[in-house]
């Protein structure tokens, strides 16, 4: 608990300077079409997550609590955070950004030797043969793409006041507390990553002094992932727990690119049509992140902690997990170009 306060003061205290920086420097968010916020805000506010994750980080190492390949996986991470911040700066070429994002995971993906052993929920493990699905091979490609993906999911859901911060203090404090009795080592790691974004967002929230920027976003999904992962390692069930923690910007995220993909728009080009951001116009931005945190506290926590203990049930509780965020996307219209209340 002391090393969660340092943390959040550190994160908060580097948050603030790093905003008198974008200030004097005019490192800003402008409005556009495209955007949820009507003011221009400083932007790379979640270098400071960053810099007190990677040394809380360090520290764990150091102290004996963290294994050394997981050090360096969650390190291979800091390319991510360069290229987003120099893309807060002046803009990077999106095949470049590509670039250091498959480079990062993939040596992540290497460090950890893919994806670990994967446990099979009824009615898989009879079609497997068995409870425990060796992957292989294919754990690599599998795990690089789920990274990917990760890293992306915190670039596209990134849109609103605080809800990337939230949601990455959500699912890391949710995980601390799956691999308390498991791992305390891995367990301390993830609730730093709370601790660090925490700090952040008692400047992020409604409404938002600062915004997370690139730099973080990519850094905070990538890192996201791999302590699944990691989870994953220790205990195969926690890999089902994670994707149902994660479920609010992995349904809004793949709802929404699905969407608009179908129906012939440029899903890859940046636009304003996630479910919350549709939500934010109607509700504002500071009721749509009380639901996101009544919904993955009510909902996704319990369902989580659920699968922990009967993980043979897994695939039917993402089920019942995703359903309504399904039918909010639906309602929200998401991947609609203009939403109609």
């Amino acid at each position: 608990m002391l090393l969660f306060f340092l943390v959040v003061c550190l994160s908060a205290g580097l948050t603030g300077l790093i905003r008198l920086y974008a200030l004097r420097n005019r490192v800003l968010d402008i409005p556009n079409q495209r955007s949820s916020h009507t003011t221009p805000t400083p932007r790379g506010g979640g270098l400071a997550m960053v810099i007190s994750f990677a040394a809380a980080s360090a520290w764990l190492y150091l102290d004996g609590r963290l294994p050394a390949d997981a050090t360096l996986a969650l390190a291979a991470a800091l390319p991510v955070a360069a290229i987003g911040f120099l893309d807060d700066h002046a803009e990077v070429s999106a095949r470049l950004r590509l670039a250091v994002h498959l480079l990062s995971a993939g040596t992540a993906v290497w460090l950890l030797n893919g994806l670990p052993a994967v446990l099979m929920p009824a009615p898989l493990d009879g079609l497997l043969g068995g409870l425990i699905w060796q992957v292989g091979s294919l754990g690599y490609a599998l795990a690089l793409l789920g990274l990917v993906w990760s890293l992306n999911l915190f670039n596209f859901m990134d849109g609103t006041d605080g809800i990337a911060a939230s949601e990455a203090l959500f699912v890391s404090a949710a995980l601390a507390g799956l691999l308390h009795y498991i791992h305390p080592g891995l367990a301390a790691t993830a609730l730093t990553l709370a601790a660090a974004s925490a700090g952040f967002l008692i400047w992020n929230r409604p409404k938002a002094k600062i915004f997370m920027g690139d730099v973080g976003s990519g850094f905070i999904g990538l890192a996201l992932g791999l302590l699944i992962v990691l989870a994953t390692r220790e205990a195969p069930a926690l890999l089902y727990c994670g994707v149902i923690l994660y479920g609010l910007f992995i349904v809004d995220a793949s709802y929404t690119l699905a969407r608009r993909a179908l129906g012939g728009q440029r899903w890859y080009a940046a636009h304003c049509s996630h479910t919350y951001q549709h939500a934010a116009k109607r509700h504002g931005h500071a009721n749509v992140l009380l639901a996101c945190w009544a919904i993955n506290l009510l909902w996704l926590l319990p369902i989580a902690f659920w699968v922990f203990s009967r993980p043979a049930y897994a695939l039917a509780a993402i089920a019942l997990a995703y359903t309504p965020l399904i039918l909010l996307a639906r309602h929200y219209q998401a991947g609609h170009p203009e939403f109609q209340p």
